[in-house]
């Protein structure tokens, strides 16, 4: 039976991640640092877990492996503060790099001895951010930096019997999404203002991010490692001037 990991399945992206890879036959498992949701997936497992602890990652990794062979690992978990450098505490620092950079070396530390000997996929979530800073989220923008990284460095020295990728969204609409819209002067207009910006004329969904974990982790991705994608709408291979003043 193979086994995948999810962090961060509680919810948005997450979420609809879990729901994919159900649908494709794996046996999932969820994590988060609260307890199983009322609207968590029945017939997926969950973890009650900090991926920032090691602790917390073996506990997933060791609670995923009695369930058979974990084959992926999916590094969603990820938190976010909006602020600047000069403004940011050590307090940030420790959520920010605990979650989004801790917790994925974390993970992929407690599940690459097992997926070397049998082999196994690391798809791990980005952002455009890791490349195109968003403002005031400084820790934000550069823990995402170094998914991107450490997903190159996994798969130079842990293949060929592991694949790691990376996924870098855009604006999925997700509460994350809705929090960093509202450090806007006007929220609203600052939503359209984006919208505008999408060649394909819409925001992410979280299903547009699992149907990308979901190719990555199959067979038809056999040849691809190393590599970080892009899902954004076309957004950053636009022009930053608005399109709706021309």
């Amino acid at each position: 039976m193979s086994v995948a990991i999810v962090t961060g399945a509680g919810r948005g992206i997450g979420h609809a991640i879990t729901l994919r890879l159900m649908a494709d036959g794996y046996t999932v498992v969820g994590c988060g640092r609260s307890a199983r949701g009322a609207d968590f997936p029945a017939g997926a497992h969950w973890v009650q877990a900090s991926v920032a602890d090691p602790a917390g990652a073996v506990k997933i990794n060791t609670a995923a492996t009695t369930l058979g062979k974990v084959a992926l690992l999916v590094n969603n978990a990820g938190v976010q503060v909006e602020k600047t450098v000069t403004d940011s505490t050590d307090a940030d620092w420790d959520l920010v790099i605990g979650a989004n950079c801790r917790g994925v070396f974390n993970m992929c530390r407690a599940v690459l001895p097992g997926m070397e000997k049998t082999g196994g996929v690391i798809v791990n979530i980005g952002s455009i951010s890791a490349s195109a800073a968003d403002p005031s989220m400084a820790l934000y923008n550069a823990s995402k930096a170094f998914v991107h990284g450490l997903t190159r460095s996994i798969a130079v020295d842990h293949g060929p019997t592991v694949r790691c990728n990376a996924i870098a969204p855009g604006w999925i609409l997700t509460d994350m999404a809705d929090d960093a819209f509202a450090l806007a002067d006007d929220p609203q207009a600052a939503k359209a203002d984006a919208l505008a910006r999408h060649p394909v004329g819409r925001m992410g969904a979280p299903d547009d991010i699992a149907n990308m974990v979901s190719w990555l982790a199959s067979d038809q991705a056999a040849y691809v490692s190393g590599a970080s994608f892009t899902v954004d709408g076309g957004m950053t291979a636009a022009s930053p001037l608005n399109p709706g003043l021309f």
